[in-house]
């Protein structure tokens, strides 16, 4: 049995799987909560965490999981895992989050595909046939730029959601639909200027908080992956046997 770990920058998520299903998928507000959330009697083989909350989340989560006495492979970037080769030139600057997604996206597509991760950041990255993560590009999330936009400036209000396909069709004429449509825009641009670079049908996977508010503004090759990043530590975990496990990082 596997217990896994994705601990980003907003939300904690875990999930256990018994070998064969999904037992449990959620999310977390709370470190605490964590224990509590697995079911009972679960006692977990192997442990794969995916942190890139920091420090300071690994020394709680390695407190936390302690008594479960089960190995943890805290993971990173390598230059290669589970089929999938690394095309960053230092694999391990690569974010365990991106690197678990890829490894998930390929785990469903073994084709070139794009990779969005919509969450604090939003991650566009690219895997290449036959089986190369070949990078991608880095962006603030949808929520942090509407955030950005009333934290600095003097003016601008605080706006919220996205907006339906139609209204975005349209040119703006109210100050809080100018907000959404413009960092809905900036999102969509990156991930569409992305995927131009590969042949036409090549899906576009999305997960992540914000996932669904991209969607809709994408054409049919979109499709929603929410537990993308669990996939990918899925294939990690049944494929530990070749790769021992790893002190803690961030």
């Amino acid at each position: 049995m596997y217990l896994l770990i994705d601990a980003g920058n907003s939300r904690l998520k875990l999930a256990c799987h018994d070998g064969q299903d999904w037992v449990l998928r959620t999310a977390v507000t709370d470190l605490g909560q964590l224990r509590e959330e697995l079911p009972p009697g679960f006692l977990p083989s192997r442990i794969v965490i995916a942190n890139v909350a920091g420090p300071r989340m690994a020394e709680q989560l390695q407190h936390n999981l302690a008594g479960l006495e089960a190995p943890i492979e805290w993971l990173q970037g390598s230059k290669s895992r589970c089929g999938l080769h690394c095309g960053y030139t230092d694999p391990a600057q690569l974010g365990a989050d991106r690197w678990a997604a890829a490894i998930g996206a390929w785990q469903h597509i073994q084709s070139d595909c794009v990779v969005v991760c919509a969450g604090t950041a939003t991650t566009v990255d690219v895997i290449r046939a036959p089986g190369c993560f070949a990078g991608g590009c880095i962006l603030p999330g949808f929520g942090l730029m509407l955030e950005a936009l009333s934290t600095r400036t003097a003016a601008l209000p605080r706006a919220q959601g996205g907006l339906p396909p139609e209204t975005l069709r349209q040119i703006p004429v109210e100050t809080q639909s100018a907000i959404r449509a413009g960092c809905l825009h900036a999102q969509l641009g990156a991930i569409e200027r992305i995927a131009a670079q590969l042949p036409t049908a090549s899906p576009i996977l999305l997960a992540g908080g914000f996932a669904e508010t991209l969607a809709p503004h994408l054409d049919a090759r979109a499709r929603l992956h929410p537990w993308l990043v669990m996939d990918g530590l899925l294939a990690i975990a049944t494929d530990s046997k070749t790769n021992p496990p790893m002190g803690p990082k961030s």
